[in-house]
């Protein structure tokens, strides 16, 4: 009777458990979705960035033409006269994800701009992230820690700053793509099911169609699985959890047309096809070794490791020669540049110019992850209390995004998940313990407990609660010792009935294996022991420090929430197309990118191409609707090295660069009159170093004094005449008369001068941004073409006039000496006839 009524309150409480669970998910997700919301609140519903402008373009088009013609869609508006293949080149999940959305609320009625989708989409799915960190986190340490992560994820400022409301990216659905592959992989790891391990396939396939980082996923799985073997951690489950990933993976991921037959032709991908072969080896031998005896067991795993290491060799031989002829030996630059930090700033300057691509500085990692940074070391720590194979592959996550994000300030948002997941494990450890002894420091609180305690105590073969309770509140170290001293007959009175009551989520994680193999399948899953759990029970505090750990606890969340809050309204919202800034007089707003954007629109020629550094391409297309010659695809390094080469020469050479290019603007963005730091002149070495990568005369020694970027009075010749420089400082010094540029601080040293071959045609309210037109060659030498010409002329006709002259002469004495007689004679003849 008692027991039933136990049964009935344990179901009872799991039942409440898991309805609580749900509504704080709901929250949490309410949570993620509205804190991303500041930018739409304080500015406006806008896109945000560069790159989110090319994808909201895509969008577009994909919305109103269909799926067929944007697969085939060959964009003639950028990368002039190359143009783009739109379909063969871009990640399609973000656009099908965000198409497909608007089709469906369309469906329904409800008529959202695909504008308004765009903006939202990346809020939308931070809920689902937060979400699929839960369900991850569960399958490693429990209902507790998985909500602990949800919430932790759901404000994390790295997080935030690439899923604001507006920030239409690949990684606004990637984050979640990762998170929810690695849930179904350790999902399948603990189960064995071959029907999470396909949907594990499917989630790598989105994850394929969105982001670039999906090389990150096909890479830490087999680092896994190799450890696990290393370890001596193989199952079924293992094998199931990852071959079919690796097949049916890799299958769908050369679907996708950016990636194609990379799937298997790049280095990136060849860890997980060797580790493919080296688990079915594993797997061949533990099949062996349970249908042979020991002594036929050893002749054939010694056939069996020799066969393998000879396949392994030819694959490796094979994977040689395809990468052999390439000079980065399979590499893509990005992947070369996260191995070795020093390789895109020694051979491609192109991808060591973009700010995201550069390292993170130490207060970088407290702005973006805040106290998190200190909660990751006792998440590790408690991973290993027990270590489980979901465990592990949490803890080889956390180190290898450790890694990553320290050599590119981009990959902090790849870091971000993993700290989550570690310090909601810790938090959710900690407060277990603050708790636990808490409860059994208070008579009170005892009561709802006895049921658990009760078992523990008749396992232990030990009194009830409260015949021990004397104990605890006299002594806890003496009640530990006495378990402990209770170790061996506990283990002996525990029977296979009563074991699964303890844990019944452990009975989820066992397989089947076979017979002879059930022992052996058993120890990567074996359950706690009765000593550990009583050991956990028995875990206690002082109750005055339990108070204050819980309270320094809550304290710690709270400067976690105000500092998240803070950065989400204040630090990651604005859009960086829309400027503000506070001063005495109050804010000021900077919408200088979209009054010029909307001049060209509307002042130029729809087929008028547009120069500009590759930085404004995307934004030129989209609002200004013109064809630009680079933009920030950043796929063909000489066409951007040409632009960089115009910009860094004299005025003539520029324009002749620019005119063979069908130029008739160019566009430069200046920060010096209100101080904005992200300007073309700040920009204007790596255009250097691009441009001289690509030709030679280009040098960058010119453009510095004694090895200093200088543009004031001590700037060299070759910097004060480029055409960067005169661009962005002509007329400067009406501005105040003494040309002070606010961003360097200091006064610029060429102050008056004209342009020749370039005319200005606008400049925003701000000067952030100036347009140019080429001066038609007609203009430019007209004067020097009609001096030359009339000149010619007067040559020639006096040539003319020289040369019929004497034509004449020599005519008229031949007429004289040869011809006047017979032709006088001929004519009396007529006059004689006649």
């Amino acid at each position: 009777m008692a027991a039933s009524e136990t049964s009935n309150g344990t179901t009872l409480r799991h039942a409440f458990g898991n309805v609580l669970s749900f509504f704080i998910l709901i929250l949490i997700g309410v949570l993620a979705f509205s804190i991303r919301l500041f930018s739409v609140i304080k500015y406006e519903s806008v896109i945000h960035e560069f790159d989110p402008y090319f994808n909201y373009r895509v969008t577009q088009f994909l919305t109103k033409n269909g799926i067929y013609d944007f697969w085939n869609w060959f964009d003639d508006r950028t990368w002039y006269p190359l143009g783009r293949v739109i379909g063969g080149t871009v990640y399609p999940g973000l656009t099908l994800t965000a198409g497909s959305l608007w089709w469906f609320l369309n469906s329904l009625n409800i008529p959202l701009s695909v504008e308004t989708i765009c903006v939202f989409t990346a809020p939308i799915f931070s809920a689902f992230t937060s979400w699929a960190t839960y369900l991850l986190t569960r399958e490693v340490k429990g209902a507790g820690a998985g909500l602990t992560a949800a919430a932790l994820i759901a404000m994390v400022p790295s997080y935030i700053s690439r899923s604001v409301a507006g920030s239409y990216d690949n990684e606004a659905v990637a984050i979640f793509a990762l998170i929810f592959t690695f849930y179904l992989y350790i999902k399948t790891l603990n189960t064995g099911s071959l029907f999470y391990a396909t949907l594990n396939a499917i989630a790598y396939f989105y994850m394929v169609c969105s982001w670039g980082g999906y090389t990150f996923i096909i890479n830490l799985i087999p680092m896994h699985v190799l450890l696990c073997i290393v370890t001596g951690r193989y199952s079924s489950r293992l094998y199931i959890a990852y071959a079919p990933l690796v097949v049916l993976g890799t299958l769908l991921a050369a679907l996708v047309p950016v990636v194609g037959f990379n799937a298997v032709m790049t280095s990136e991908h060849f860890a997980s096809f060797l580790v493919f072969i080296i688990l079915h080896v594993v797997a061949l031998v533990y099949y062996i070794k349970g249908i042979l005896s020991p002594k036929m067991f050893k002749v054939a795993v010694t056939l069996v490791v020799s066969i393998g290491l000879l396949v392994c060799l030819a694959v490796v031989a094979v994977l040689v020669a395809l990468v052999a002829s390439s000079p980065t030996k399979g590499w893509s630059g990005r992947s070369l540049s996260l191995l070795d930090p020093t390789y895109a700033s020694k051979y491609i300057p192109i991808i060591a110019s973009v700010s995201e691509h550069q390292p993170p500085t130490w207060p970088s990692y407290f702005m973006d992850i805040n106290v998190l940074a200190f909660l990751v070391p006792a998440g590790i720590i408690a991973c290993f209390s027990p270590l489980s194979d979901a465990s592990s592959f949490v803890i080889l996550y956390i180190v290898t995004s450790v890694y990553f994000s320290g050599v590119m300030v981009r990959l902090m948002l790849v870091l971000a998940p993993a700290a989550c997941i570690m310090s909601g494990i810790a938090l959710s450890e900690a407060f277990d313990v603050f708790t636990r002894s808490i409860k059994f420091q208070l008579p009170g609180l005892l009561v709802p407990s006895q049921v658990d305690v009760s078992f523990l105590l008749s396992t232990a073969g030990l009194p009830s609660p409260s015949r021990c309770y004397k104990f605890y509140r006299d002594s806890i170290d003496f009640v530990f010792l006495t378990f402990k001293a209770g170790e061996t007959s506990s283990e002996n009175t525990v029977s296979q009935n009563e074991v699964p009551k303890t844990d019944k989520r452990a009975d989820t994680l066992k397989e089947r294996p076979s017979r002879k193999n059930r022992k052996k399948e058993k120890e990567p899953v074996e359950k706690p022991s009765i000593k550990s759990q009583i050991e956990k029970r028995l875990l206690v505090l002082p109750f005055e420090g339990s108070i204050l750990a819980i309270f320094l606890l809550v304290l710690l969340g709270a400067f976690y929430v105000v500092h998240c809050v803070w950065a989400a309204a204040e630090a990651y919202s604005a859009p960086s197309i829309v400027l503000t800034s506070h001063s005495h007089d109050g804010l000021h707003v900077f919408d200088d990118f979209r009054e010029g954007y909307a001049w060209l629109s509307h002042n130029t020629e729809v087929d008028d191409k547009v120069a500009s550094w590759w930085d404004y391409g995307y934004q030129t297309t989209a609002m200004a609707n013109r064809t630009v010659i680079v933009d920030n695809n950043t796929w063909n390094n000489t066409h951007i090295a040409t632009v960089g080469t115009a910009m860094s020469s004299p005025e003539k050479a520029a324009w002749e660069i620019f005119n063979s290019l069908d130029v008739k603007y160019v566009l430069v963005v200046f920060g010096g009159l209100v101080g904005y730091p992200s300007d073309d002149i700040n920009k204007f070495l790596w255009m250097v170093r691009i441009g001289g990568g690509v030709f030679p005369h280009i040098k960058e020694p010119d453009y510095l004094r004694d090895g200093q970027y200088r543009i004031d009075n001590q700037a060299t010749p070759t910097m004060l005449n480029c055409l960067m420089y005169k661009l962005s400082y002509y007329r400067f010094v009406d501005t105040d008369g003494k040309g002070f540029d606010r961003v360097r601080q200091t006064e610029i040293g060429k102050k008056h001068f004209k342009l020749t071959h370039f005319e200005e045609v606008f400049t925003t309210h701000h000067w952030m941004v100036r347009l140019y037109k080429l001066k038609p060659p007609k203009n430019r030498i007209r004067g020097k073409t009609k001096k030359s010409k009339s000149h010619k002329e007067r040559n020639e006709k006096e040539s003319l006039a020289l040369i019929c002259g004497h034509v004449s002469v020599i005519s008229y004495n031949i007429y004289t000496e040869t011809l006047r007689g017979p032709l006088e004679k001929v004519i009396e003849s007529r006059h004689s006839f006649s």
